[in-house]
Order: structure tokens, then sequence, then C-alpha cells
């Protein structure tokens, strides 16, 4: 089922990000955990693509796993910076083959050691060139992209970083998903914004459970997510207490999502990290909301 179907109820729907296994070795322990979310039946799980390619062969097995033994739709991660068109259009037909009708389109992380180099002769320098590959191809895919509400961390300001979500978009983007946040206001001005500039497809919010204090100093570092007082507060009082802290981050994101939706925001996307136990927490605290 395509995602963009999904969009379109009045109630809350929640979906679920996993990520496929570093190696052969953890191959069964990650399955597991991406069953266990995907049998809390989420409206979609999407599934992460190596940076750089390294795991990428192991997104479309979890992908399908999930898809075949609950039904669940699921959305394959693809990315493209210092790939081949070779290589990625290997990768569509594969997707494509697999039955896979939702495909995350994204450049993806400049691969280690190659931040500086020259990439005037890379095939893809942006997501944009991506979704016109999958636009192109003998499919039928329903493409979503990443938006920034906080600016891309390459981006010179938001007028641009827009600017350029907005090409993304009229390349061929069914939906966006955003980046972590950790104050819903900053959602709701980038919504406003990009609205402003003539981008009308659903944008579907990411919202990410800080569960250890480890998380945010990562969460800082890959998107430049500002952290409100009030996290920062609940940081430091409950920081040195791992059971304390996930309950408090959990609490946290669940609140972020009742405000989402009590702001007409009905689908949102949790980045759960392959633990069952927060998403089903999440879920849980949301029950009589989703109606589960």
């Amino acid at each position: 089922m395509k995602i963009i179907d999904l969009l379109i109820q009045e109630k809350l729907s929640l979906s679920f990000e996993v990520f496929p296994p570093k190696t052969e070795t953890n191959f069964e322990s990650v399955k597991s955990a991406t069953e266990e979310i995907a049998k809390l039946r989420p409206a979609f799980m999407s599934v992460t693509y190596g940076a750089g390619g390294g795991t990428s062969k192991y997104t479309l097995d979890i992908a399908q796993n999930i898809n075949k033994l609950y039904g669940v739709p699921t959305l394959a991660h693809l990315t493209c910076v210092s790939s081949s068109k070779e290589m990625v259009r290997q990768k569509i037909c594969e997707i494509k083959a697999a039955g896979i009708e939702n495909v995350m389109a994204l450049r993806g992380d400049i691969p280690a050691g190659l931040e500086d180099a020259d990439r005037s002769h890379w095939d893809y320098k942006h997501a944009i060139e991506l979704i016109t590959e999958l636009k192109s191809a003998d499919a039928d895919f329903c493409i979503g992209g990443a938006c920034y509400p906080e600016v891309h961390p390459e981006s010179a300001n938001q007028k641009d970083d827009i600017k350029r979500l907005k090409e993304k978009v009229d390349a061929g983007c069914d939906f966006l998903t955003t980046q972590m946040f950790f104050d819903n206001n900053l959602f709701y001005n980038f919504l406003y914004k990009i609205r402003e500039a003539g981008i009308t497809v659903p944008v579907i919010p990411g919202i990410m459970p800080i569960t250890n204090v480890k998380q945010i100093e990562r969460a800082v570092k890959l998107s430049g997510s500002f952290m409100p007082q009030r996290f920062k507060s609940i940081a430091d009082k409950f920081g040195s207490d791992p059971a304390a802290m996930r309950q408090a981050g959990i609490a946290y994101a669940t609140d972020q999502i009742i405000d989402l939706y009590a702001n007409s925001i009905t689908n949102v996307h949790v980045y759960s990290m392959n633990k069952p136990d927060v998403a089903e927490k999440i879920q849980s605290n949301l029950s009589d909301i989703l109606g589960k």
C-alpha cells in the first residue's frame, strides 16, 4: 500500500523507523526487534539504508519480512551520494522486484574521508537527482523526501533551504518527513513557511524519544537540533538514572505527539531505534487517542 494513501485519515496514526544490521552476525537479533515493532501494527515502517550503501543489502530483507509476516506497509530508504548511476539503477530494480511501493529518496551522509572531495564528477550530488531517477524508472513508486525544520546543516539559511526543498517536491516527492526536533513550535513555524512557499505535500513530523543522555549529543551532532530548556532540565535531573531517563524521555516524546495531534497533525513518525519496548510504551501511552 502506498504511504500517500495512508495520510488522509483524521485520527492519529504512528509509524516507526528501524534500521538494518551492520553485519550478518546480528541480522537475526535486528530482524526479531523489527518484527516486535511490526506486531504493534503501525501505519507503516521505514527501513534505513547504510551510509554509503554499507548495510543496504539488508534493507530490502527487513522491509520484505515486515510486510510479508505482518502486512505492515514498508518504506525503503535509498541514498545516492557517491554512487554511480549503474549502482542506483540496480538498487531501484531490486526494490521494484521486491514488491516495495514506497521509497525514501535521500542524498545520504558523505562517506568518511570524502567530506572535502571534489564532487563535480559525481553522478548524484543531491536528492533531487535521485528523485528524478525514481520518477523515470519503470515503476510507480510513492516517493518520500526529508526536510529540516531547523535548516539543513549545509544550507546557508532557511530561505535557501526551503527553495531547495521546493525543487525536491517539484521533482516528484509525494510526501516529506522531518528530521527530529524537540520543540514543536519549530515545526509549526516551518510548516507555515513552506506552505507560504507553495509546498503543499503532506509533511510527517519525526519524533525521537531520547532514552539516554548519549542520544542527546548524537542528535545535536547529526542535525543541530535545538534542545529547549524544558528538555535540558529533564536531562539534568534524570540523566544519571538510566531507568528514570528512559521513562522521562518517552513521556516527553509522548507529550510532543499529543500536542501535534491537538494541533491537527494526524501522522507522526517515531524514530524508534530498533527498540520495541520504547515503541510499545509510546503506543500504550496514546492507546485511547489511537483507538488501540
